[in-house]
Parts: structure tokens; C-alpha cells; sequence
């Protein structure tokens, strides 16, 4: 059982950054690749970042690519999502997933509660 908890976000003018941090419970954060997604009122949730268990390999939704980058610290239990040159699309709610493979369909195994990013324009 894996336990995630979102933090970070906010309100932030467009252009501007934020780092959502995402802490994991139990001693198996290491075994686990880890992900970010999106969502939107009415819309689905959509693929945003993900990262193997190791770190080495690291995917982005074409959207995000050069402005969002994944990182995790295995002896943190934490991922993070770096979050630069906001757009007022990029408002959502962030939620941190946990899964032994990476997928870009959100069927993850373990999900945290969410939080909200809200750029202005």
C-alpha cells in the first residue's frame, strides 16, 4: 500500500512557476515509477509526467515538454514536478500517482487527493 500526498500548489500569474511535491509513504517508494496528471472540470484526467522508479527515464505530454520537469528523491519518498512558464491552460487539479510500470493512461494503482494549480492570465 502506498500513500500520496500533494503539496505545492497555488495561484501564480502567467509566466511564472511552481514546484508540486508529492510524498510517499511506505518503505517501497523505490520500486515504484511515479507520475503526475491533470484535470479539468468535465475533462478527463490527462498524462502530464512520469518517471521510473530509478529516475532514469522520464516522460512528458507534448504540451508540458521544455516548460515541466519530473525529478524524485528515492531517500525522500518524494517526487516533484517543476512547473515553469505557466499558462492559463495549465490550470487544474495536479494529482501524483504511483504504479510498477509507466503508463500514460491513468490507470495507476495509487492516487493522491489533488491540488490545485491556478495560473492567471
Amino acid at each position: 500500500q502506498v500513500q500520496l500526498v500533494e503539496s505545492g500548489g497555488g495561484l501564480v500569474q502567467a509566466g511564472g512557476s511552481l514546484r508540486l511535491s508529492c510524498a510517499a509513504s511506505g518503505r517501497t517508494f523505490s520500486s515504484y515509477a511515479m507520475g503526475w496528471f491533470r484535470q479539468t472540470p468535465g475533462k478527463e484526467r490527462a498524462f502530464v509526467a512520469a518517471i521510473t522508479s530509478s529516475g532514469g527515464s522520464r516522460s512528458y505530454a507534448d504540451s508540458v515538454k521544455g516548460r515541466f520537469t519530473i525529478s524524485r528523491d528515492n531517500a525522500k519518498n518524494t517526487v516533484y514536478l517543476q512547473m515553469n512558464s505557466l499558462k492559463p491552460e495549465d490550470t487544474a487539479i495536479y494529482y501524483c500517482a504511483a504504479d510498477l510500470v509507466v503508463v500514460v493512461t491513468p490507470g495507476w494503482d495509487y492516487w493522491g487527493q489533488g491540488t490545485q494549480v491556478t495560473v492567471s492570465s
